[in-house]
């Protein structure tokens, strides 16, 4: 049986930045090719991809992550039950406990909370707010576990599907994620560096009888770098988990397009980085995920033709054209948006599109591939 997979490929040049940073405050880095790197992980751009969904798509079929979720359940059972409104938090903790969520008690808090972080979506949490409402009959809340359990694993939002969900607690309520994503790291290689700032004392500036010298100074690690960025999507076990051809097309095209736009937000009031990218290229494939980094394993130099941004696009045609040759590998379909005269680059891999031609074509193929399931075949 064939699959559906899409990879998505983007060249993006960010300016002086740290928008991604370890413990140490310095911006994210790795070794690869034998030279330091620039890197953005995984998390931090999931993260700002998940952030964009919401102005695109209906927010009820999102949903949140947190620990507070008692006291997220108990609002949901008030807006439903006014008069419940005393044995909300009751409530709301018989039918996440009948779940299988474990519960404690954090200092200083009004709410119980779960040991680590849960993603419910929007439908699940009005499923089980629906459920303690109906308990609410018996003086003390009986819960059906069977029933409580069923809610937390049907009606899925679209970020559970596309990034899973891990409950270290109850694991058969766990779920795959559809979309895997790489760290980003530069093509090239990068050294980190300083910035020296000072504040000043407004309120001192110009007095005679004071210090003249800064009321603050301070150093930030910044870097700048064209990143290599990768992300791919299972359309079919996307569809498994939201079980909704529709649906899974929305989620796809979300997807892609939240990832080619977003930016994490480290540091942005400082450096101001926020860029689009320089190549977006979309293959749809019918055999596994492939991401192209490869092209990358030598560094770029400062001489390579066209400039870094312009010799990391014809290197990533060059190699996807290589894989594809060697592996019979050929794509379902490919689309590539890349601004200016750049463009004829990847001409011969894939159809220049604007992105949003892109994304609708990406949505037309998924609705076509699944077109069989939702007809019963």
């Amino acid at each position: 049986m064939s699959r559906t997979i899409l990879d998505i490929h983007v060249l993006q040049t960010i300016p002086p930045s740290n928008v991604n940073r370890d413990d140490t405050g310095s911006p994210k880095t790795a070794i690869y090719g034998g030279v330091r790197r620039a890197r953005v992980s995984s998390q931090a751009w999931k993260r700002a991809t998940r952030k964009v969904f919401p102005d695109l798509l209906d927010r009820r079929d999102l949903g949140v992550r947190t620990k507070r979720v008692v006291e997220l359940l108990s609002e949901r059972i008030v807006e439903r039950a006014p008069e419940l409104s005393d044995r909300a938090v009751e409530l709301a903790t018989a039918v996440l406990t009948a779940a299988g969520f474990k519960l404690k008690k954090r200092k200083g808090a009004e709410y119980d909370e779960t040991k680590f972080l849960v993603f419910l979506g929007n439908h699940q949490l009005d499923g089980l707010a629906q459920l303690a409402i109906e308990a609410a009959a018996e003086d003390k809340p009986q819960v059906d576990k069977k029933a409580a359990k069923a809610r937390v694993d049907q009606d899925h939002s679209i970020e559970v599907a596309l990034f899973g969900r891990m409950v270290a607690d109850v694991q058969d309520l766990n779920v795959e994620a559809a979309a895997q994503v790489a760290h980003a790291i530069s093509v090239h290689a990068v050294d980190n560096e300083y910035d020296y700032f000072t504040a000043v004392d407004d309120h001192k500036e110009g007095d005679e009888t004071e210090d003249a010298g800064a009321a603050m100074i301070e150093t930030v690690e910044f870097n700048s770098a064209t990143y290599y960025r990768y992300a791919n999507v299972d359309v079919d076990r996307l569809f498994g988990t939201l079980g909704d051809p529709e649906a899974t097309r929305r989620a796809a095209e979300a997807f892609v397009r939240a990832f080619v736009t977003s930016m994490p937000t480290g540091k942005q009031t400082t450096f101001a980085n926020r860029t689009l990218p320089d190549a977006v290229l979309v293959l749809a494939r019918e055999t596994q995920p492939i991401s192209l980094v490869g092209a990358y394993e030598e560094a770029i130099g400062a001489r390579e033709e066209g400039g870094r941004v312009g010799g990391a696009i014809r290197r990533l045609a060059e190699h996807a054209a290589e894989l594809h040759a060697s592996y019979d590998q050929q794509p379902l379909q490919a689309w590539a948006v890349v601004p200016g005269s750049r463009a004829d680059l990847l001409a011969e891999l894939a159809t220049p599109v604007t992105l949003g031609d892109l994304v609708k074509g990406v949505g037309e193929l998924v609705a076509r591939r699944l077109e069989p399931v939702g007809q019963g075949v």
